[in-house]
């Protein structure tokens, strides 16, 4: 596979029930970019970057930061998903984990790039 192009857009993620704590949310069953609505067909692939940058990277001890970027802690992090949709285009998404502000303390989903094969 290789990238066809690069989107790095915020996107509604739609997941039809709850399925964990918001850091654990999973790949969405859909997203709304730009209005229109994708369904997710097929999960293709998933995999998870929490490693800790900037001020973040030394602020544990090093046995809690190595726990920590093979399981994340709140706020580090994202989890990538390469997804089908219904009409059969490849997008890569993620999920970063780091909260919008204060007030909102969950993250956002990225629609990251679309894929060719």
């Amino acid at each position: 596979m290789k990238p066809l192009r690069f989107i790095s857009e915020q996107v509604q993620a739609i997941h039809d029930e709850r399925r964990g704590p918001e850091k654990r949310l999973g790949c969405p069953d859909g997203f709304v970019w730009r209005g229109e609505e994708y369904r997710i067909a097929e999960l293709m692939r998933e995999w998870h970057d929490y490693e800790r940058r900037g001020k973040m990277e030394h602020n544990m001890r090093p046995s809690h930061a190595a726990a920590a970027a093979s399981r994340g802690s709140w706020g580090v992090g994202r989890d990538y998903y390469l997804v089908r949709t219904a009409d059969g285009r490849l997008f890569e998404l993620y999920y970063d984990r780091a909260p919008k502000g204060r007030k909102e303390r969950t993250g956002s989903w990225i629609l990251f790039r679309e894929m060719a094969e």
